[in-house]
């Protein structure tokens, strides 16, 4: 075809037509003609040059124009598209570097050929228009539930049309067995937007937790205001489910108001989970409390918790343990997700079992190590001693607390502790210098020699052995390895060194040995106390804003 003022309107009622059928901008194809018909004039007056094309967008008259660029001299690489200043001298007055020269050139006639290759490139752009369209409106859409008709089935994974664009529903990403036939309308969270060559790709799920948070979202108005927060959920998809709110007014019951009315409100999340057990727990910053209402319905004796290792232990009575624990342990399991601790649950006799282990142990080294008889030892222990080092270096008077101790037996319970450690000190000491531990490390601040010993077993012999560990090989510490928390035993952790205590002692050895400047220790300390400050400050900012 030939750019003629016959069909000049039309450039842009095509356009129009184009852009109205796709639900893109008319700019958008406007552009891809202009690309298409550049292409055409280069195929004309040849590859190398500069042409570009203006469409008119009042009259659809489109310009052909060839551009030639000002280069540096040395940097002439296209003879047809750049000029040195030199040679740009007769078409302009002050020629420079970057300058364009304009030249209009004569429309071309399109071809057969030619035509057929301008309308792939305004395809091309358009279909490009298109996706990039897609990719933009669901991109804003992720974490929100969407509503859609089933289109078909491939290998399990259901196909679904969401109106503009489909979306595929994986078959793990399923509630249990359910099964869709084509046209069956479908609710489903939007899981993840990728864009990719091919379109965008727009992944469902009614598996993952947060489907059944927005649900109760749209069923509790109190949620969808911010007056009821869900703080966390986990769920046995199809099976049971645990859900933890809160709510910000005081004279709203979270739980009430998730439940509603006859249960109507949470039945209508239960229907849409395919009948999906779900228990509303009220979510508390004390995280034992949170944990016995985690739980429910299995009643909790005793919670005890160990920060360091994020891990708590749970004594239950004997015959709540089979509810504790769930079927197949499904209620520990979800407990354990909701609250993200590690719970191990006990019954009371298996903790009074375990307690009287302890006891007996304790009991067995004061008396071995201080010489005592059974009865005197059991005294001990039943006073809280639970080592020697407290023995020794306790205040004398706790130990004139005990039936029948004076003053004489107390400082004799006290020197043979004393002697003991001593000897024990001493025989660590031997044994870590035998094995070649040097005395940098055996005189550094904070290294018992039981620890000096430990660590020349592992053969950390020098400071700078020392001051090459990382704190958690010291300390120890949990990672997580195919979603299960698995235990690094630390070197110093049988000697109760923290994480902090041993990332202290790791940066002061490489002060010592020069690897590390105290200067930048401290201005790196007094910016990380900044940002925590800042970040409290924001944090209580959030938190009136939320009251």
């Amino acid at each position: 075809m030939a750019i003629t003022s016959a069909n000049q309107l039309e450039l842009l009622q095509t356009a129009e037509a184009v852009a109205r059928e796709k639900m893109i901008e008319p700019e958008l194809v406007i552009e891809a003609m202009e690309d298409s018909l550049a292409r055409a004039a280069k195929s004309r007056y040849g590859a190398e040059m500069d042409i570009r094309v203006k469409i008119d967008r009042k009259t659809g008259n489109a310009s052909f124009t060839r551009i030639r660029t000002v280069v540096e001299d040395d940097a002439v690489e296209n003879y047809q598209a750049e000029l040195t200043v030199e040679q740009a001298r007769p078409y302009l007055d002050d020629p420079k570097v970057g300058d364009e020269i304009v030249d209009e050139v004569p429309p071309v006639e399109l071809g057969r050929i030619a035509a057929q290759s301008a309308k792939q490139v305004i395809l091309q752009r358009v279909r490009e228009a298109e996706r990039d369209r897609q990719y933009e409106e669901f991109r804003d859409r992720a974490g929100t539930i969407i509503n859609g008709i089933v289109k078909r089935e491939e290998y399990g994974n259901i196909i679904v049309d969401i109106g503009r664009g489909e979306a595929i529903l994986r078959r793990n990403e399923k509630i249990g067995r359910e099964s869709y036939r084509p046209n069956d309308r479908i609710r489903a969270y939007v899981k993840d937007v990728r864009r990719e060559t091919r379109g965008p790709q727009i992944f469902l799920s009614r598996t993952d937790p947060q489907f059944m948070a927005e649900l109760f979202k749209m069923e509790v108005p109190e949620i969808y205001d911010g007056i009821i927060e869900i703080k966390a959920v986990a769920r046995d998809p199809g099976s049971r489910a645990k859900i933890a709110v809160i709510s910000y007014d005081n004279s709203i019951d979270p739980v009430g108001a998730c439940v509603g009315m006859r249960g109507s409100r949470v039945q209508a999340v239960v229907g849409e989970l395919q009948g999906e057990k779900i228990d509303i727990i009220p979510w508390n910053e004390d995280q034992a409390t949170f944990l016995v209402n985690a739980l429910q319905p299995a009643e909790v004796s005793k919670v005890v918790f160990d920060e360091e290792a994020n891990k708590i232990e749970v004594v239950v009575p004997d015959e709540q343990l089979s509810l504790a624990i769930g079927r197949r342990g499904q209620n520990v399991r979800l407990a354990s997700q909701l609250t993200g601790l590690d719970i191990d649950i006990l019954t009371e006799e298996e903790e009074s079992k375990r307690r009287q282990a302890e006891f007996n142990a304790r009991t067995g080294l004061f008396m071995e190590a201080l010489d005592l008889d059974e009865f005197f030892a059991q005294l001990l222990v039943a006073e809280g001693f639970t080592d020697l080092e407290e023995v020794a270096y306790v205040e004398q008077d706790e130990l004139l607390t005990i039936d029948g101790v004076d003053e004489g037996t107390a400082a004799e319970l006290q020197a043979r502790a004393r002697d003991v450690l001593e000897a024990r000190a001493k025989a660590a000491l031997d044994n870590a210098r035998a094995l070649g531990a040097e005395d940098s490390l055996i005189e550094f601040e904070g290294l018992t020699p039981q620890m000096v010993e430990a660590l020349a077993k592992d053969d950390v012999k020098t400071l700078e052995d020392f001051a090459t560990c990382a704190d958690w090989e010291l300390a120890g510490g949990w990672t997580t390895v195919n979603g299960q928390r698995v235990k690094d035993d630390g070197l110093l952790e049988p000697f109760d060194v923290s994480l902090e205590e041993a990332q202290t002692m790791v940066m002061t050895a490489r002060v010592m040995l020069g690897w590390v400047d105290p200067t930048e220790m401290e201005a790196d300390a007094a910016e990380d106390e900044a940002e925590m400050a800042d970040s409290d400050e924001d944090g209580e900012a959030g938190k009136e804003a939320g009251a």
